[in-house]
């Protein structure tokens, strides 16, 4: 399948491959409970980046064809879609890629023109999702939203602030990201707050270039940590290696298993 056929017929490029996956399966070249290959495979197989493995796989999910066993790998779970998913979804990293590009000019241009008012604003919704991290990250995550277009108003700008608001209504409207988002929650992702001040400091000092750097630094790391926490490989190599330790100094495994302790200093 070339690049062009891929997206000739206007579809997202992760559609193409969940679809040949979702073929695959039905035809039975991976039979109910075998492994997938892995996704490092699956995109060289497909000329694609890993993310788009992602986003495939997590439509997969959605379907009911598969199931991703951290530590493991993904298994075929049905070998016919169980749930019908209906329209096209977008897909969770290119999203964050447009928001990268279209968001760090925005707030660029935020810092050209934003009042004390708007900073204080700003300054209290960083301190509210600092508070929710600790008690509700549905509410953190509400708060960040709120952040990311209350910058987008600081414009003036009214298609500016429509442009923002569409792709949080496309973020939240999206099963991809909802189950990327639960996954997320899953590995303690939330909010980074000091992230959020450093855009703030940025805007504060009514500084363009610093303003972007620090939108597009924070959104760079959103997608870094939305690709460890949905991460099954590296869990799977790291386990291979302590066994392979284990069984070189001839220890026995312990009763937690083989599951390596994982750190994610991460989040949005």
């Amino acid at each position: 399948m070339s690049e062009t056929s891929k997206r000739s017929d206007g579809r997202r490029l992760y559609e193409h491959i969940a679809q040949a996956l979702s073929e695959q399966i039905v035809s039975g070249l991976f039979q109910v409970g075998a492994r997938l290959p892995s996704e490092r495979d699956l995109a060289q197989t497909f000329a694609v980046s890993r993310p788009t493995i992602r986003e495939a796989i997590i439509a997969l999910e959605l379907d009911g064809l598969v199931e991703v066993r951290l530590g493991s790998g993904v298994y075929v779970r049905h070998n016919k879609p169980t749930v019908q998913t209906g329209e096209a979804d977008v897909g969770p990293f290119e999203l964050l890629e447009a928001r990268r590009m279209i968001e760090s000019e925005v707030c660029a241009f935020a810092a050209t023109r934003i009042d004390a008012e708007r900073l204080a604003e700003l300054e209290a919704l960083v301190d509210e999702m600092e508070v929710e991290n600790d008690h509700d990250v549905v509410l953190s995550e509400e708060a960040d939203r709120r952040f990311h277009e209350s910058i987008a108003a600081a414009t003036e700008n009214s298609s500016l602030v429509a442009v923002v608001k569409s792709l949080w209504d496309a973020r939240a409207r999206s099963p991809l990201i909802q189950r990327l988002s639960l996954k997320a929650q899953a590995a303690g992702v939330k909010p980074k707050i000091n992230e959020h001040y450093d855009i703030l400091q940025a805007l504060r000092a009514r500084d363009p270039v610093a303003a972007r750097a620090a939108k597009h630094d924070h959104l760079s790391r959103v997608i870094d940590s939305l690709l460890l926490a949905t991460e099954v490989e590296e869990i799977e190599r790291a386990k291979a290696h302590v066994a392979e330790q284990r069984r070189r100094y001839g220890l026995k495994s312990s009763a937690q298993g083989d599951r390596p302790e994982r750190t994610l200093d991460t989040a949005k």
